[in-house]
């Protein structure tokens, strides 16, 4: 019985890391202008490989991951006008 509840807790562990890092792969599509589904999907099939790879992919123009430099530039520039 010991060596099941062993390898039962491994499981647990390797299911949670492969869940985490769909949900990452999805946030991180969804934040470059893919999709969540093309993240989940990815990172669902490659599991910890899919999140780096959605670090390597480059974001879209109009993506909140390209325009977010460009609003926390003109909220510097707000600043230091005032």
């Amino acid at each position: 019985m010991l060596i099941i509840a062993a390898v039962g807790a491994k499981a647990f562990y390797l299911l949670m890391i492969w869940l985490a890092s769909a949900i990452g792969a999805s946030e991180l599509s969804k934040r470059k202008g893919y999709g969540e589904k093309v993240g989940l999907g990815t990172g669902l099939l490659l599991s910890f490989v899919g999140l780096i790879v959605w670090l390597v992919i480059p974001a879209k123009p109009e993506s909140s991951w390209k325009t977010r430099r460009a609003r926390k530039q003109a909220a510097a520039e707000l600043a230091e006008d005032r």
